[in-house]
């Protein structure tokens, strides 16, 4: 499944553009002091982690199940404008993961996510911690 046919993400508006996510401006995920709603910055940020990891391992689509099992987020400054989500992982915990998963047929991996928006002011950074288990 796209990561952007999710219900979910599909409901709140996020959008792809080159395996990059975003979420325009708008009163449906506005809060009360009118910027964009942790709950939405955490959905674009739990979501562009998904990507991130289908990205690093394309050869396991459809032979795994990825399961959210962690996830940390500190919101630095309010969204008053549309953001974008940013991820990586480190290269040695890309390589530790291919190797627990091979011996084990699971392992996890943290992905890190930045979200910016479009001045480049960082709005949120996350944590997520995927489990993945050989189906």
């Amino acid at each position: 499944m796209k990561a952007t046919d999710i219900p979910f993400v599909r409901h709140i508006g996020i959008e792809e553009e080159n395996s990059e996510l975003s979420l325009d401006f708008k009163n449906d995920v506005l809060n009360h002091i009118k910027t964009i709603h942790a709950s939405a910055q955490f959905t674009l940020a739990e979501t562009q982690s998904g990507i991130h990891l289908q990205n690093l391992f394309p050869d396991l689509e459809g032979k795994v199940l990825p399961v959210l099992r962690d996830a940390q987020i500190k919101y630095r400054k309010p969204a008053q404008e549309k953001i974008i989500a940013f991820a990586s992982t480190d290269a040695e915990d890309v390589a530790k993961f291919r190797s627990q998963f091979e011996k084990r047929g699971r392992a996890s991996i943290q992905i890190n996510v930045d979200v910016k928006d479009v001045n480049g002011v960082l709005t949120s950074q996350a944590a997520f911690t995927w489990f993945v288990q050989a189906l």
